[in-house]
């Protein structure tokens, strides 16, 4: 399974990767990966008028997007828009960080997974 991870760089600015979470077929026609371990989850709802400046993740988490998305901008300019279904990893939590946006003024449901 594909994801992207926020993470930073030597440079001290923040940088997407595309990651794959390797998953293992288990009985049927089903796959499924290692178990992560985690120490809580946080359900979220941002406003259709969210716009945060440069930032850092508060702690390594999963982002699973439910409704609604969010641009995401890291340090060399690129932007990535993550809507419904996308998950990401967000491990920037030093340096630079990133920009956070809400897409088409929509309010964005979400799931925090923290792994810290």
């Amino acid at each position: 399974m594909k994801i992207t991870r926020l993470y930073t760089g030597p440079d001290g600015k923040s940088h997407f990767e595309d990651i794959d979470i390797p998953l293992t077929n288990i009985k049927g026609a089903q796959t499924m990966s290692e178990q992560n371990h985690a120490t809580g989850i946080i359900f979220r709802e941002t406003s259709g008028a969210y716009n945060l400046d440069f930032h850092n993740a508060p702690r390594r988490q999963y982002i699973i997007n439910l409704e609604g998305g969010v641009e995401i901008t890291v340090g060399d300019g690129t932007s990535r828009v993550f809507g419904p279904g996308d998950v990401f990893l967000a491990e920037d939590t030093t340096g630079q960080g990133h920009i956070s946006r809400a897409v088409n003024n929509q309010t964005r449901k979400s799931i925090y997974v923290t792994l810290d």
